[in-house]
């Protein structure tokens, strides 16, 4: 039998409509946490191994003959400008037509990402790859749990599989098991019969971790549905801080029948109803948070983490507000780290002095809109690095970060002992060596605060005496039922038992 010949791409951005940076091409040709743009035969050399979708996707299909086209992703975001946009989907779509005679498509996506034009950015792509290929090609997308999915979208892919932990521990898994699904729509023929429900309530982003309840009970009863009641299931659990009709969560399943897939997605959208109240929103105000943390790390011999949410740049926000630096400074934590703050000024600065130096510095809050502005301090140079490492947790292990000059600062005001790491490239704390590569070991604090939601987790709980949430200021809201709305589908709860956009 002749191998299946297929292309392969990947195009990510998680778009924040709130946030006040756009994302340029530019935004998507550096690295972070993740490679840059990469092109052809570079992507196999630089993706294998890696835990993210087209390299389980590779792997899998090892014995295929794959032709890759690109990979790129941008740090979230404000809306991808219509010419990144167009750039990079006239890159893939050349690709796959000068790719020759092809049996598939595989495509490595978010499922968030909104444009200046366009507020379905993977609908659009798949409409133009579809313009490539044809109607009949299999054209098969592996998607993020936070995509924002519409039923274009749902329509115009062959077959579609979504993370399934949220931290994504399972990225490479994903793109597995949409080499699964290609594999089977090959050898049947046509597409799988699908059944596509969007949930009636946003879900916050901090509330959606399949490593607690009712997430963990939600991804199991995907599981189990997947194995035993239909040919594949999956939920979206949306991306909330986006001002688009189809924002919110969602679920796909695939059947052999179109009866299959119904009674399968009926049974999968009845426990996301009934999951709505267990939802909650868990942050607390930064000092009260900070009074917290310090009072259960007392005694403790471990670390308590703290989350600062609505200031993570894995979400689009800034990575620079100051809110929880100041709550931990002015409540006098000891033995406590803060980092990743974008500031790269800051890093510049440090770095010119050099180790042992104390100087004067204004850190992040470049956006006194969001709430902070600039914490003056004096600090002491205890730490520098060109912020170029090897990640080794759960979720970024094996990736090798290049954040540009970072510095660990001693704080000298006051009667605290706070340690803020600054860096030049806006990015989220989700792996311990964000703080080890520049002299900093989490484990040995009494508090660590990490700008991040939620994928923090598979990385820090570990270690942790304790996880809260600081409702310090950011460009991520997560008190959705305060966010100003404007294109929402009415009576679409704005947060789990909240109430419905446009009153109904």
């Amino acid at each position: 039998m002749t191998k299946p010949r297929i292309a392969i791409a990947g195009f990510q951005h998680e778009t924040n409509t709130f946030a006040p940076i756009l994302t340029p091409y530019e935004a998507f040709t550096l690295a972070g946490a993740w490679p840059a743009l990469t092109l052809g035969d570079d992507v196999v050399d630089v993706f294998t191994g890696l835990n993210i979708p087209i390299s389980g996707f590779m792997a899998a299909a090892a014995d295929w003959d794959l032709v890759p086209i690109l990979w790129t992703s941008a740090e979230p975001a404000s809306y991808v400008s219509q010419d990144a946009f167009d750039r990079i989907a006239g890159m893939i779509c050349d690709g796959i037509a000068a790719a020759g005679e092809i049996d598939g498509v595989y495509l490595d996506l978010h499922g968030a990402m909104v444009t200046e034009d366009f507020e379905d950015g993977e609908g659009e792509l798949l409409r133009r790859v579809r313009e490539t290929v044809g109607p009949g090609l299999p054209v098969v997308t592996s998607l993020d749990l936070h995509g924002n999915l519409t039923p274009e979208f749902a329509e115009r892919t062959s077959s579609m599989t979504i993370y399934r932990t949220y931290p994504h521990v399972d990225m490479a898994a994903t793109g597995a098991r949409a080499k699964v699904l290609l594999e089977a729509e090959l050898a049947r023929g046509h597409r799988f019969a699908h059944a596509f429900r969007q949930i009636n309530y946003l879900i916050p982003l901090q509330a959606q971790s399949t490593f607690r309840e009712p997430g963990r009970r939600l991804y199991q009863l995907v599981e189990d549905i997947a194995r035993d009641e239909a040919v594949s299931a999956d939920i979206a659990l949306g991306f909330p801080p986006a001002d688009i009709h189809h924002c919110g969560a969602s679920l796909i399943v695939y059947g052999e029948t179109q009866d299959q897939a119904d009674r399968a997605a009926d049974r999968l959208q009845a426990a996301l109803d009934a999951a709505e109240p267990e939802f909650h929103n868990p942050l607390v105000p930064p000092a009260e948070v900070v009074a917290k943390a310090i009072s259960i790390a007392a005694p403790a011999s471990r670390p308590v983490i703290i989350a600062d949410p609505q200031d993570n740049p894995g979400a689009g926000a800034t990575g620079d507000t100051t809110g929880l630096l100041a709550a931990l400074v002015e409540g006098g934590a000891r033995g406590a780290a803060i980092g990743v703050v974008w500031d790269a000024e800051t890093a510049e600065a440090a770095h010119a002095a050099g180790e042992g130096a104390e100087i004067d510095v204004r850190i992040g809050g470049r956006f006194p809109e969001l709430g902070t502005g600039p914490y003056a301090a004096k600090v002491r140079v205890e730490g520098l690095s060109d912020g170029r490492f090897l990640c080794t947790g759960p979720m970024y292990g094996g990736s090798h970060a290049d954040i540009g000059p970072v510095a660990s600062l001693l704080v000298l005001d006051g009667g605290s002992e706070v340690r803020v790491v600054v860096g030049s490239v806006r990015t989220q704390n989700a792996d311990q060596a964000f703080f080890t590569h520049v002299g900093i070991d989490p484990a040995l604090q009494k508090i660590v605060a990490v700008k991040s939601a939620v994928h923090f987790l598979a990385a820090y709980e570990p270690i942790a005496e304790d996880v809260l949430f600081a409702d310090a200021p950011g460009a991520n809201p997560c008190k959705l039922d305060a966010i100003e709305f404007t294109k929402l589908r009415p009576g679409l709860r704005l947060g789990p038992n909240g109430p419905a956009f446009g009153g109904s």
